[in-house]
């Protein structure tokens, strides 16, 4: 797509509802995926077969997820049916962090090498052989980094001159009670630690229960500033004046 023609669809798709902005989505590309990971997700898949029974779903496998996470994956596989790619961190790179700097470097120096090497590095590899993909995140989920984010976007964090990536964000503007009364009023599998004070789910090192009243994201890594809470997979969510610098 041209910039134009991404601009116009920005217009075209600004406000609607999710099921709407999904149905434009999986017209318009073939080779598109939907990233996997928590309850929003799984909305999504639940929407998305509505249209399409062949969509591709893929997750991130730190090796750092809870056991109740593993669980959750394959309860998602079974209720649907489908495939559900797991995505793995570098062997190499892995085990050269981790001898170097152990397994919990990130509570001294910040989450951003290891969720790099875990996350982002198996994500660019599986990006570079889509056309676009569809995430979860939503505008209430940080007041610091994801205001402005669009129903539909070129994604910088990941497109490359030969190879212009899309994403679009169906649930931008749900709040987490709407996701949640979705899950409810349509059986949609959840994982358990919800039942138990987690809300935003990520690693285990990394993730805590919430106290009432507190923001979801509160539980992700909790001994960082609020503006760094983004682990590289929406990076251009982050302005420049905060973006902490890397090698990713």
């Amino acid at each position: 797509m041209t910039a134009t023609e991404i601009s116009q669809l920005q217009t075209e798709l600004a406000q609607k509802s999710p099921r709407v902005i999904l149905k434009a989505a999986l017209q318009r590309f073939d080779n598109i995926a939907i990233s996997f990971s928590g309850a929003e997700d799984v909305v999504l898949i639940d929407m998305a077969l509505a249209y399409r029974k062949d969509i591709q779903v893929f997750s991130l496998d730190t090796g750092r997820l809870h056991p109740e996470t593993y669980r959750f994956i394959e309860k998602v596989r079974n209720h649907y049916h489908i495939d559900i790619e797991l995505l793995t961190p570098d062997r190499d790179t892995l085990d050269e962090m981790v001898k170097r700097k152990g397994l919990f470097s990130f509570y001294e120096d910040g989450h951003h090498e290891c969720c790099g090497i875990r996350k982002v590095e198996p994500l660019r590899r599986k990006l570079a052989h889509v056309d676009a993909w569809i995430t979860g995140q939503r505008k209430d989920q940080s007041l610091d980094t994801r205001q402005e984010v669009p129903e539909v976007q070129l994604d910088t964090a990941f497109s490359t001159a030969d190879h212009p990536l899309i994403k679009f964000n169906p649930l931008l503007n749900w709040s987490s009670a709407k996701v949640w009364a979705h899950i409810e009023a349509y059986q949609v599998p959840y994982n358990d630690l919800h039942q138990r004070g987690f809300i935003s789910i990520g690693c285990e090192p990394c993730t805590r229960t919430v106290l009432p009243n507190q923001h979801e994201r509160a539980g992700r890594w909790w001994w960082e500033e609020s503006t760094k809470k983004e682990c590289g997979l929406h990076a251009d969510n982050i302005k420049p004046e905060v973006t902490i610098q890397s090698d990713f």
